[in-house]
């Protein structure tokens, strides 16, 4: 697994039981495993429903698988997605209306604003937060998601197609927040290449360094490397 991950191989990350041994029966003799819980862990790639019955991705199905996994996450926060055709199925899965090449906001699955721009979508969050400015930022982590997919051929996640999304609102939502979404086929496609952040903020760059969950179906994710142009 370790291989696979340091040459950019493709993984999922899945869920995965922590077992041990019980010490405590141990020490009487018994072998016996306990369950102290679950974490997410790399493991082989996998393909999952959305296959055709040559082992290849059906692109139709594997944006449906997920849309249905990014709408099942929706409860009350404002929802922003970003540009891109991933992101366009999963507005028309919902049947609300998208902008292409630009930004759009939901709430409760609803679109509130079409192609907003980057001062109405700052102004949008205050307002919805209705937060005072020294409990913004914990606010937002709490209350606001963003959801992106690769822009162009390069892999860019942030610099090329969205600059409504400026280092301020990506700072402010938070690393956790951010649910990146493609398919295992567009990310085979970049040959081991890496996701691009071009903020234009060097500090907020690195902070998207390493590697990220990509949601590639419905509850399926890959774990993928990100880089900063640096």
């Amino acid at each position: 697994m370790v291989e696979m991950l340091v040459t950019n191989q493709l993984v999922t990350l899945t869920e995965a039981d922590v077992m041990d041994i019980d010490e405590s029966l141990f020490r009487e003799g018994i072998v016996k495993a306990k369950r102290y819980g679950e974490m997410q862990i790399p493991s082989e790639l996998r393909y999952v429903q959305a296959v055709k019955s040559g082992g290849k991705e059906s692109d139709e199905l594997v944006l449906q698988d997920i849309a249905a996994d990014v709408i099942e996450q929706m409860d009350d926060e404002l929802f922003i997605v970003g540009s891109g055709s991933t992101t366009a199925f999963i507005m028309d899965e919902l049947g609300e209306n998208n902008t292409l090449l630009g930004v759009d906001v939901l709430h409760q699955q609803s679109v509130i604003v079409n192609d907003i721009t980057e001062p109405q979508l700052w102004e949008l969050i205050h307002t919805h937060l209705s937060a005072s400015q020294n409990k913004l930022n914990a606010a937002i982590k709490d209350k606001v998601k963003l959801v992106i997919t690769l822009i162009g051929g390069q892999g860019h996640i942030f610099g090329r197609g969205n600059q409504q999304l400026s280092s301020r609102i990506i700072r402010a939502i938070g690393k956790e927040n951010i649910l990146i979404v493609a398919t295992k086929t567009k990310l085979s496609g970049l040959n081991n290449r890496p996701l691009i952040v071009d903020t234009g903020d060097n500090a907020l760059d690195q902070l998207f360094t390493g590697y990220m969950p990509i949601i590639t179906g419905y509850r399926d994710q890959v774990l993928y490397p990100v880089s900063s142009p640096q």
